[in-house]
């Protein structure tokens, strides 16, 4: 299905301002002088971040650090009070915030608050859960925080099929929570969030595209979006997620062996607008940096501002305008070429 939505989209320019608006002119042309002389300048503030609740979970998905538990850097929960005052000094310039990075954000017990205060600031908020725990209670109180996008991991139409990589999940929990928060927006004549329904396809799955369209379309969801999957050993065991249909893969068979089908060029818009920042404060280039290696920055001891100008992350920019492949974070990456989204 089609990712444009005009409900959702006048919703999202309803938080434009025009101090955002120059902010992203001012980081977008910084991007492309970068990008023209190789020489790494930024201009303006973030136009959107990545937040981590926390890198706790319930499930244990096979490609996911957080669901192997095994992240180098420590397990915990964000705390009201940072998150905070980190927002406090970003938020005039800010656009979009996802509330997601590792982990499952509800099981943040601040989680709602925290998107009720970003929403109080006029934050276009998205956040993507597992769904476990999308009871009653929490779907009335997530429409209530004024969260703008929910995307539910559904990634199969039968247990069997679900559980092949959504390890330790319950697909009957996924379906009730998916029909609460739709039930939720109804009683309480919301518009908002917009619910996703997002499969990742895989090779156990992919016979079920069809049929998870049909599912969003009975429970009400107001999109089905497909995700392709990240594998971290393609080339050693390529055939044990990697789907055979090729427009959802992001590997090819060659007769060297299996190999990325992305185009690695040394250019990333996400480095110029739009950072992670952990749980604990740290501040990482982008979504791909699951176990935050390439640490840009501490927000415990500087401020955002300081560490989105400081040496640190200028000489990462740099890097990647002149050699992108031998970023490892990069070789696996699907998003380089974008300058959006």
């Amino acid at each position: 299905m089609s990712r444009f939505n005009l409900a959702d989209n006048i919703n999202m320019l309803s938080k434009l301002t025009f101090r955002r608006v120059w902010n992203a002119t001012k980081v977008f042309s910084s991007f492309y002088w970068s990008k023209w002389t190789k020489r790494a300048v930024q201009w303006g503030m973030p136009v959107s971040i990545s937040f981590e609740p926390t890198t706790s979970c319930n499930l244990r998905c096979p490609e996911c650090p957080s669901g192997l538990r095994a992240f180098s850097r420590p397990t915990g929960m964000l705390r009201k009070d940072f998150f905070t005052e980190t927002i406090d000094q970003l938020h005039r310039d800010l656009f979009y915030l996802v509330f997601y990075f590792q982990g499952e954000p509800y099981l943040n017990p601040n989680f709602l608050d925290m998107v009720s205060y970003a929403s109080s600031k006029k934050i276009y908020t998205a956040t993507s859960t597992n769904a476990h725990y999308m009871t009653e209670a929490n779907a009335r109180r997530t429409v209530e925080s004024g969260l703008d996008r929910l995307i539910i991991s559904i990634d199969g139409t039968t247990q069997e099929v679900y559980q092949q990589y959504r390890v330790g999940g319950r697909l009957d929990k996924v379906i009730q929570g998916a029909k609460n928060i739709v039930q939720a927006k109804k009683e309480l004549k919301s518009k908002t969030p917009f619910i996703i329904f997002q499969f990742l396809v895989v090779k156990p799955n992919e016979h079920q595209i069809e049929e998870v369209k049909a599912l969003g379309k009975e429970i009400g969801v107001d999109d089905v979006w497909f995700k392709t999957a990240q594998v971290y050993d393609y080339e050693t065991d390529p055939n044990r997620l990697i789907p055979t249909i090729d427009k959802f893969s992001r590997y090819k068979k060659t007769d060297s062996g299996t190999v990325f089908k992305g185009n690695i060029t040394n250019q990333c818009w996400r480095l110029w607008h739009d950072p992670v920042i952990t749980w604990d404060g740290l501040v990482a280039p982008c979504c791909f940096d699951k176990d935050a290696q390439h640490k840009l920055g501490d927000l415990k001891q500087k401020s955002f501002k300081e560490v989105w100008q400081n040496g640190e992350y200028k000489a990462f920019r740099t890097k990647l305008l002149h050699g992108r492949k031998n970023i490892d974070i990069c070789a696996n990456c699907s998003e380089g070429t974008k300058v959006w989204g």
